[in-house]
């Protein structure tokens, strides 16, 4: 629509329906038209007008171009909706596609490719068959697009047709543009299909090179794409083909230049001669500082690409390292990667440029910007011997300024500097010390303890210092109490005087007994076995000596670089991730109202979606996870072998049996759900608090790490109380953690439903979507028992519209103390107990969250199967919730 159309949008007709009806099946060709327009502006914006399709339909029959347009846009939006009534509209695709006019023959087979309805795709074959030999190339290069949608569709029907050798012919097309687009759609379906399918030939390679001079900039980034991917059979031929592509490196368009350093990249594996090589780097070196001139987005891409290729081939960049000096007014995030740039190009020669750079970065007001610039001081270090000591007094100047956050980040760095040179530069200790006052941050409080600790012989009031810190242990974050309590046993070793025998004393209780975090609490057991039955084996394990740490700045190894390599200009390349771990193919699911109480429903799309963990909108939850069987009821004998508990913080490989750590698990994301990855999970109640339990099984060939959680709005707002502690989880083992949960954050608006729909990510997948069912007796707390009279005096006061009750079929109660006792667990508090004719009839009495009652009365035959359960409460609305949950209860 033009600019003129706006007026379309602005329609505030009451019965604007019949309208447009009227409007559309008008004998005048423009007012049919600027019905049309109407229409697809109410769709827009989101409108339901499928009611109107067999009156627009009756628009397709007309020579006007645009008309055309908007009734196939209208088609293709709710051809979905009403697959029956889209029929109708083959006859005209048909016609449509024998056209005279070729803008009409490639709409019609475009569109018909874009309407996903199995029955209408049988149709389109015939027409597709004459467009991919048309004479007019815009049909064709429209065509061989339809056949990669059509592929996604119905890849037997393409292959039985003969669509894709079809396909192949026109990479010989003699129009470029219909080459660039065969091999983008055959590109397309070799992406989508397990089998090879396009492969490049020496003969197929050869017109790809000469279609690559002549298409769009967009043309040229699919044949150079797929260039990337042809291995040369020997040197002279990967030489030959660079020099074709080298020029590529000139074009004004960002893609086309990264598509074409990629491609020269991938063939100057295959290059021996050095002469060669080094005349490639100085070619490639301007167009990518080039790309830094453009505006801040470009040039952050280009960057997060230039990283990748600086760690294959730093002698591209070597002499340029100037280029990547941050200016005033780079956003942060450009200055971030210009940073790790500069780390990798800094060599000997150039050092004392770059720490005169990130010296007057760490005085900049941007702290997070500062924080990097002295972190890289460090790491700069590590990488160049000879630099060390230049870059340890740079730090150390830092250290005098006395501001907060830069002496913090300087002492987290120096830690790593001792590592890396040991007995070298330890005299600068003293310095260090007189910043303790100012260490407020776990990692900063964490490396100081660890340089106190490890060097404890040199430190004459190292006891002093530990027991500053000492005074806070019970409040410090967990990584300083494990460095406090390893730093404590250092010094003991190291001096086992009297101060020390007291500190190690309170270290050990304090991690043992005042904790809960099991990681301490083992470590401080592992210690007080050791010191208790052989110093000399503490000594040898505590103070064994350390492995030197190495350079980190080319941080990816061999294989993951390929890999990033070959998916340069891609977003891949942006991310540093292999394009599988944040895009996978999902069939969704069809989801259903209910199961979106907020009414936040996913797509009702049925067809195959791309979806990328990016920050957009998440996807539907699956709700193939809510048909998961529950978990099997836990036997007996685990209660018998006093392993209810468990460890929920062990470690322990996926085949071995789950006994090991604590009863099983409802799965909540399968394996094959997860890519590998298993997610198992219920919500429990322990010493007086709701917890996740959750289970994390790694099927997968990679380590995972950096999990975290989320919880959508439900009823009882229930969200994580803090982060997930779960460690990276090496493949083919497991870890379980206990996640502690909060109430009312996010409460759902509705009426209650037991309904938890749960986000989890790590660093290396998708966000994975799940559902969970919360069972309400996990939120009962533990003051819920009632005195006999103030029972009676609730139950009386409560109206009768307040009692709600439901029969339970099939449950059989043999013995009434055993069943007090089990409902007791649940905290549901016995209150009295009367026999109605051969019935007994058990009160109860039970609280949940904000204090409020449940007043329970079970009535039942014992032996005989049946139960009546009646409550009566405040919130009667929760009886269907608490009903569900005691019958879950009692059936296990």
């Amino acid at each position: 629509m033009s600019g003129h159309d706006s007026k379309y949008f602005s329609t505030t007709k009451k019965g604007e329906i019949p309208e447009l009806k009227e409007e559309l099946n008008s004998q005048y060709k423009d007012k049919r038209k600027d019905a049309v327009k109407k229409v697809i502006a109410a769709m827009t914006v989101g409108k339901d007008v499928s009611s109107l399709f067999t009156d627009v339909l009756n628009c397709m029959q007309t020579e006007n171009l645009e008309l055309k347009k908007l009734v196939y846009l209208y088609l293709i939006n709710y051809a979905k909706s009403q697959p029956d009534l889209a029929i109708l509209a083959v006859n005209t695709f048909v016609k449509d596609s024998q056209d005279p006019n070729p803008l009409i023959r490639a709409l019609a087979v475009r569109t018909m490719g874009c309407i996903r309805v199995d029955k209408i795709t049988e149709y389109l074959c015939d027409p597709l068959e004459r467009c991919l030999k048309d004479d007019d190339p815009y049909v064709r290069k429209t065509a061989a697009i339809c056949v990669a949608k059509l592929y996604d569709i119905n890849a037997e029907l393409v292959e039985d047709r003969g669509f894709l050798d079809a396909l192949k012919d026109l990479i010989s097309d003699n129009n470029p543009m219909v080459v660039a687009n065969a091999v983008a759609a055959l590109a397309e379906i070799q992406d989508n299909s397990s089998k090879p399918i396009f492969e490049i030939t020496s003969n197929t390679l050869t017109k790809l090179l000469t279609a690559l001079n002549e298409c769009t900039e967009w043309g040229q980034v699919f044949i150079l794409d797929a260039l990337s991917k042809y291995k040369a059979a020997d040197a002279r031929e990967a030489e030959n083909i660079v020099e074709r592509v080298t020029p590529r490196l000139q074009h004004a368009n960002s893609a086309v230049v990264l598509s074409a350093v990629k491609m020269i990249m991938q063939q100057m594996e295959l290059i021996t001669s050095p002469d060669v090589i080094r005349n490639l780097c100085k070619k490639m070196a301007p167009p990518l500082v080039t790309l830094l001139s453009a505006e801040p987005e470009i040039q952050y891409v280009a960057l997060r690409n230039i990283n990748l290729i600086v760690q294959r081939r730093p002698t591209i960049l070597a002499h340029e390292i100037k280029v990547f000096f941050c200016k005033y007014n780079d956003p942060i995030y450009v200055k971030m990667e210009k940073l790790e740039i500069m780390i990798k190009l800094a060599s000997d020669r150039n050092i004392d440029q770059v720490l005169l750079e990130f010296k007057e970065y760490a005085t900049e007001v941007d702290v997070d910007f500062v924080r990097k610039a002295v972190r890289a001081i460090g790491r700069c270090a590590i990488k160049l011997d000879r630099a060390a000591e230049r870059c340890i007094s740079v730090l150390l100047e830092l250290i005098k300024i006395k501001v907060n956050y830069v002496v913090q980040e300087a002492i987290i760095v120096i830690k790593d500097i001792f590592r890396r040179y040991p007995n070298t530069y330890e005299s600068i200790i003293a310095t260090l010390c007189e910043s303790l006052d100012t260490l407020d941050e776990p990692e900063a409080k964490a490396s100081m303890i660890w340089i106190i600790g490890e060097y404890a012989e040199r430190i004459d009031n190292a006891d002093e210092l530990l027991e500053s810190f000492l005074e806070t242990f019970p409040e410090e974050p967990a990584q300083v109490q494990l460095q406090l309590l390893t730093a404590t046993v250092k010094l003991f070793l190291k001096k086992p005087t009297e101060g020390p025998q007291k500190m190690i004393q309170v270290v050990l209780n304090n991690a043992t007994v005042e904790t809960d975090n099991p990681d301490l609490r083992d470590r401080a057991y592992i210690y007080w076995r050791l010191l208790s039955t052989d110093p000399e084996a503490a000594k040898d394990v505590v103070l064994a000596e350390k492995p030197v740490i190495s350079d980190d700045s080319n941080q990816y190894d061999s294989s993951l670089l390929d890999e990033l390599l070959a998916n340069i200009a891609t977003v891949s390349s942006v991310y540093h991730k292999p394009p599988e771990t944040f895009i996978t193919r999902v069939k969704t699911v069809q989801t259903t109202e209910e199961e979106f109480p907020d009414g936040e429903g996913g797509y009702s799309e049925t067809s195959s979606t791309l979806v990328a963990d990016n920050g957009a909108s998440p996807p539907p939850y699956s709700s193939a996870t809510s048909k998961q069987p529950t978990a099997a009821p836990v036997p007996d004998l685990l209660d018998l072998m006093g392993l209810e508990g468990g460890d929920d913080n062990a470690v322990i490989p996926v085949d071995q049996p789950q006994i090991a750590a604590g009863p099983p698990l409802p799965v909540l994301l399968p394996a094959a759900t997860g890519q590998g990855l298993q997610i198992s999970g219920q919500l429990v109640r322990r010493d007086g608090q709701t917890f996740y339990s959750l289970m994390f099984e790694n099927n997968t060939n990679i380590p995972l790490d950096g999990f975290m959680i989320q919880f959508n709005k439900n009823t009882f707002g229930l969200a994580a109380g803090g982060p997930l502690q779960v460690p990276q989880i090496q493949p083919g083992t497991s870890a379980r953690t206990l996640l502690p949960m909060v109430l009312f954050q996010n409460i759902a608006p509705g009426p209650p439903n037991s309904l938890l729909q749960i986000a989890v990510k790590n660093n290396q997948q998708p966000v994975w979507y799940f559902n969970d069912r919360l069972s309400l007796l996990t939120l009962f707390t533990e003051d819920g028992r009632m005195e006999r009279s103030t029972f009676l005096e609730t139950w009386k006061s409560l109206p009768d519209s307040n009692e709600v009750s439901m029969d339970i079929p099939g449950i059989v109660i043999n013995n009434v103390e055993a069943t007090i006792e089990q409902l007791g667990n649940s905290n549901m508090f016995f209150i009295a107990k009367r026999k109605n004719g051969n019935q007994e009839v058990l009160y109860l009495s039970g609280k949940i969250p904000k204090g409020i009652p449940f007043l329970i009365e079970l009535t039942a035959t014992i032996g005989v199967p049946g139960l009546k359960c009646a409550i009566k409460s405040p919130s009667p609305e929760m009886g269907p919730l608490f009903f569900e949950a005691l019958e879950t209860l009692l059936r296990g």
